[in-house]
């Protein structure tokens, strides 16, 4: 199972009413990291052959993050099946290493042409092992 993993400061913008980073930005960091890992992985051939999308999201929150804490955010594919692949993403604060979520979510593997959904193949699947 090969990790993917980035580090980010919580900015203003992050914040909701209560100073905490908004659940509305975890849930655009967990786009945004499985986008990354996904672009960092996969050939440029794969990524114009097929297109993922969510079909849903499960996220558990844990502790809050604040203004200028950095923020550890690792994922990986948990299991893959037929068209559908179970990615976990999770965030701790860097410094402490407390847990600050843990999200698992379900995405459908679509042929970017035809937007059916299609069988995850052993190449895509070698792109996360």
């Amino acid at each position: 199972m090969e990790y993917y993993e980035k580090v980010l400061t919580v900015a203003s913008d992050d914040l909701d009413d209560l100073n905490h980073v908004n659940n509305v930005r975890y849930v655009q960091w967990i786009q945004d990291v499985s986008k990354e890992h996904w672009q960092n992985y996969a050939s440029s051939q794969i990524q114009e052959d097929v297109v993922w999308v969510v079909m849903n999201h499960n996220i558990t929150y844990k502790n809050a993050a604040q203004l200028g804490d950095e923020i550890k955010i690792q994922t990986h594919i948990a299991e893959s099946r037929g068209a559908t692949c179970i990615r976990v993403v999770e965030m701790y604060n860097a410094i402490t290493n407390q847990l600050l979520l843990r999200s698992k979510t379900e995405w459908c593997l679509l042929n970017a042409k035809t937007l059916r959904p299609m069988r995850i193949s052993e190449e895509i699947k070698n792109v996360f092992s």
